[in-house]
């Protein structure tokens, strides 16, 4: 089991106000080389230098990886970036570009290497769907899903295993297409994650931080769906899908596939006290410098 911690974003975090997912991020990249990659991204520039700005207000220098083709992934300068690198955050935009530019390239493998041996991967949006290694790329939302619906998948960076994640959750109605990816492959944990809402992977676990909720659907004992039987383009019938939804603080257990009640507020306590302590520390510090 690799060591690291995953933290897996549902997209439009908090940028301005208590900002308490992007604090996680920084809270557990605290000390190592920390590495914002905006491959994902139509606007690499402006996204990278607002990251930047919030995660040194907590204490966290970023360094940029930025690739605009798969043959700059190839190369050593831009390799050498990650090399010593111990917390990669991966912005939203396309997840294509994201496996497309790295997959398989010296990048990829340090990405690996980095989570193995206790690091730590983060992401938004699309950079939270190439988490898995099975990513929802496209589908029909806002509706029931349909027995001949096409729910377009793509091999992801493989970091979370027997997994699949669709990201603005609730805000652009995915329910039914998370629904027809699971009942497609009911070995597959379907995890429906909101927007400023964030699950924390370690440990074969994950605990919710954030404003909004997490889904998880879990068709292991799935007892019927009419997938393979898209002549009648019926609309999607399933019988007995188990679904949790967890708010902050709530815990999944993955290899028991249980969910237990957390403490909404010990999280976020602990985050807001480590953020004041530095802040502390720093002015200590500087009166003592000043004397």
């Amino acid at each position: 089991m690799a060591k690291g911690t995953l933290i897996i974003i549902g997209g439009h975090e908090d940028r301005t106000e208590e900002r308490l997912i992007l604090r996680e991020v920084a809270y557990e990249s605290k000390g190592k080389k920390f590495v914002v990659t905006t491959v994902a991204s139509s606007e690499p520039d402006g996204l990278f230098e607002t990251y930047s700005k919030i995660f040194r207000d907590f204490g966290v220098k970023a360094h940029k990886l930025g690739l605009n083709t798969r043959a700059e992934a190839l190369e050593v300068p831009k390799a050498d970036i990650i090399k010593d690198a111990e917390a990669v955050f991966f912005t939203g935009g396309d997840q294509l570009k994201i496996t497309s530019q790295i997959g398989d390239t010296p990048i990829y493998q340090r990405l690996r290497d980095i989570y193995e041996q206790g690091g730590v991967i983060a992401g938004t949006s699309a950079g939270a769907s190439v988490m898995c290694e099975t990513m929802l790329i496209s589908g029909p939302g806002e509706k029931s899903n349909r027995s001949d619906h096409n729910v377009a998948m793509a091999p992801g960076l493989g970091f979370i295993k027997d997994v699949i994640i669709d990201q603005h959750f609730a805000e652009r109605g995915r329910m039914g297409r998370l629904l027809g990816a699971v009942a497609r492959n009911p070995r597959l944990i379907g995890l429906g994650i909101d927007e400023n809402t964030a699950i924390i992977v370690k440990h074969g676990q994950f605990t919710v931080l954030g404003k909004g909720a997490v889904y998880v659907l879990d068709g292991r004992n799935l007892l019927y769906s009419n997938v393979g039987e898209s002549q009648d383009y019926q609309t999607l019938s399933i019988l007995r899908m188990t679904m949790h939804v967890l708010s902050q603080g709530d815990r999944y257990h993955f290899d028991s596939r249980t969910a237990e009640v957390g403490s909404r507020h010990k999280i976020e306590d602990k985050l807001m006290h480590a953020v004041h302590s530095r802040k502390d520390k720093e002015s200590h510090n500087g009166s003592r410098n000043g004397r």
